[in-house]
């Protein structure tokens, strides 16, 4: 190689965009890592199950549910079938299973609408403890997910669409004016043209899963503010580390919402199917509060809701309040600098 071909070459090649190249395979690496770690082997894991029998029976049925290999299930005894229905309607427990003490028939109660994958699960194992005890058993779905909701994927994909559109515009901005806002004044705009297309986005992604597509069902309404929620807490985390670590926090807002947030959000496979550090982290981040909200809306009456609206508000108001810091600070420490210019 020529001097004249090494020098093109460093001029081409800076070290900054050296770093930026090495972050990019990083990140690639990463999400590899992350979809494949979380997603390779789903298996259920101390999933929340209730058990409804007379008491003696009851406490056999927990002790041998409690003891299988691998520990499946978390189970409990549950008073009556109508309080597990209600326990799973609230999400407080994935299924239940009922005991005819007069008859060779139990039943299972399973909720399809937090995730066909579980309830299939669910089904599968207990038909098998049955089955060696000499028992069969019916399967009632207490939360059906809709016919065209495949697998009850809808709202995980509506919700990714609604993290997508967060921090892509808080991409945008930053690359069309500059990654830190110049002062506070600036900081504040970009947040409103942030909170007026997460309106815009919640509402269009809502209207399309429900009356075009009939893929989910609940209040269009609520879906809409959930949609606005979701992408504002999004983009305001991303302006944040944007105004923080300049368009490296792009990379970081990836790393947070795409690489460790996706897999992690029980959206292909519900929470409890998991490994632990995904099942942990996922109701933490944006897209997993983001899709346990929307199934909560579409199949569960709203209940269970708070939790993940106050995720994705600290998610907002965080956001909020390091963009307009860092602005602010921004502005303090070239004010001197410009005054003597």
């Amino acid at each position: 190689m020529t001097q004249s071909t090494l020098s093109e070459v460093k001029d081409a090649v800076t070290p900054r965009a050296t770093l930026l190249v090495i972050g990019v395979i990083a990140l690639q690496l990463l999400f590899i890592a992350s979809y494949v770690g979380a997603l390779h082997d789903p298996k259920p894991k101390d999933v929340p199950f209730g058990v409804v029998a007379p008491p003696a029976a009851a406490e056999q049925a927990v002790t041998r549910l409690d003891d299988l290999p691998g520990s499946p299930l978390d189970p409990r005894t549950v008073p009556d079938a109508a309080t597990a229905r209600e326990q799973i309607r609230n999400r407080d427990i994935d299924g239940a299973l009922i005991l005819d003490p007069a008859g060779t028939t139990d039943t299972l109660l399973v909720a399809s609408g937090g995730g066909t994958v579980l309830a299939t699960a669910l089904e599968t194992l207990t038909t098998t403890l049955e089955r060696t005890q000499g028992r069969t058993l019916r399967t009632q779905d207490v939360a059906p997910a809709s016919p065209q909701d495949f697998d009850g994927l809808s709202s995980f994909y509506l919700v990714v669409g609604w993290c997508v559109g967060g921090y892509l515009c808080a991409s945008i901005l930053a690359i069309s004016a500059g990654a830190r806002p110049a002062n506070p004044t600036r900081a504040a705009i970009r947040l409103t043209a942030m909170a007026l297309v997460s309106i815009i986005g919640g509402l269009g992604g809502a209207v399309i899963v429900g009356p075009i597509l009939d893929a989910l069902p609940g209040s269009v309404v609520s879906l809409w503010w959930l949609g606005a929620l979701i992408t504002f807490a999004v983009g305001a985390a991303t302006l944040a580390l944007q105004g923080i670590f300049g368009v490296i926090g792009i990379g970081l807002a990836i790393l947070l919402v795409v690489i460790a947030g996706n897999p992690s959000a029980g959206g292909a496979f519900p929470l409890p199917m998991l490994p632990p550090f995904w099942q942990a982290i996922g109701p933490a981040l944006p897209p997993g509060a983001g899709t346990w909200a929307a199934r909560s809306l579409a199949y569960f009456d709203g209940n269970d809701t708070t939790p993940s609206l106050l995720v994705l508000s600290a998610w907002a108001l965080a956001g909020i309040a390091i963009t307009l810091l860092g602005a602010t600070l921004r502005r303090r420490r070239e004010a001197p600098s410009q005054r003597a210019a």
